[in-house]
């Protein structure tokens, strides 16, 4: 088991290395290939490379139910919000440093999260509100061009649009949790890529030699596909809970990656964001383990276990952690704990 737990655990720092790749690589590559089309062949690669497993290897495994008709509307704005994402994420890294642009795609928190509270009244805690604050003032710090006046660069705005639009995608895709992974990231890379690429030779813009597509297409399996394999390996011997915990360091991951590559020395003014979002992720993560709370309440019960002594009949819902009161009919009380497990994870 503790050899399984290992394993596992490499998957997600493996996944959350791979999806790493995609800012600093993304970045080198835009000097060669246009925006939008960089957006189209990294989500082709990715749900071309996916396809190609499902094929060979998820269909004989999965368990997961098919995507049917009536979760139409929450594929399409899935597909919609990852053509529209990676676009502003490619226009935005054009102009913007690749540590900084790294270091932003942790805004998704803060995006995903008050777009949970308002579309579905998803309740916040403490740590996730805290959370919230600190990512978005560190975003607002990075954003800032330095000069006489407070302006903020074009370039950290269109990669916070794009993380908007990554959180409502999140969103949508809560909706099909329950299905099958794999035919999801097929379905969004490939009409996804598909989408991106129509609007880009609608733009004017071209092929790039052949070469360059082909490492597009790689970096798109890598970062986008096989990053998302390995997170759901992980996911089954770690938990949600877990797994996105270690996944929250591919952000940080993605700022060495580029400091490495293009050598840039880290301003004053990064280095004080890098600290805060350093914070704020600490509480996102705190937020997403296992949580033990302590109240009293009382419910009714359908089973019968005994305590005690004491017979009692009593249902959970869900699992949960907290200290509680039962009526029994002899008018004893007794106490018990049960454990609740919260997970805010993403993946694209």
């Amino acid at each position: 088991m503790k050899r399984t737990g290992t394993i596992a655990t490499g998957y997600a720092f493996l996944a959350a290395a791979l999806y790493a790749l995609n800012v600093p690589l993304s970045k080198l590559l835009l000097l060669y290939v246009s925006p939008t089309m960089m957006a189209a062949l990294l989500y082709l690669g990715a749900g071309i490379g996916i396809g190609i497993l499902y094929l060979t290897w998820f269909r004989k495994r999965e368990r997961d139910a098919k995507l049917t008709k009536h979760e139409f509307p929450f594929v399409l704005g899935m597909i919609l919000l990852d053509i529209a994402a990676p676009i502003l994420l490619m226009l935005g890294l054009k102009q913007a440093s690749a540590e900084s642009a790294a270091l932003l795609g942790n805004f998704e928190i803060v995006a995903t999260s008050i777009l949970a509270l308002v579309l579905f009244s998803e309740k916040i805690s403490a740590k996730l509100w805290a959370a919230i604050a600190l990512v978005t003032f560190s975003s607002m710090t990075l954003s800032i061009q330095p000069g006489q006046s407070v302006s903020f660069s074009l370039g950290s705005l269109l990669i916070l649009g794009a993380c908007v639009c990554w959180g409502l995608e999140n969103n949508c895709t809560r909706k099909l949790s329950s299905k099958s992974t794999a035919q999801i990231v097929v379905l969004k890379g490939v009409f996804s890529g598909l989408g991106s690429l129509f609007i880009a030779l609608m733009i004017g813009e071209t092929f790039p030699p052949v070469g360059f597509i082909l490492v597009a297409l790689l970096l798109g399996f890598a970062a986008y596909g096989l990053s998302i394999f390995f997170y759901i390996r992980a996911q089954r011997d770690l938990g949600a809970a877990k797994t996105s915990a270690y996944y929250a360091i591919a952000p940080f991951l993605g700022v060495v990656f580029s400091l490495i590559l293009f050598q840039n020395r880290p301003t004053l003014q990064f280095l004080i964001a890098l600290g805060i979002m350093i914070l704020g992720t600490y509480f996102s993560i705190s937020d997403t383990i296992v949580l033990q709370h302590t109240h009293s309440h009382v419910h009714l019960h359908t089973h019968e276990h005994r305590h005690d002594g004491f017979t009692h009949i009593h249902a959970h819902a869900h699992e949960h952690a907290h200290l509680h009161t039962h009526e029994n009919a002899t008018g004893a009380d007794h106490i018990h704990t049960h454990v609740e497990n919260e997970a805010h994870d993403h993946v694209h």
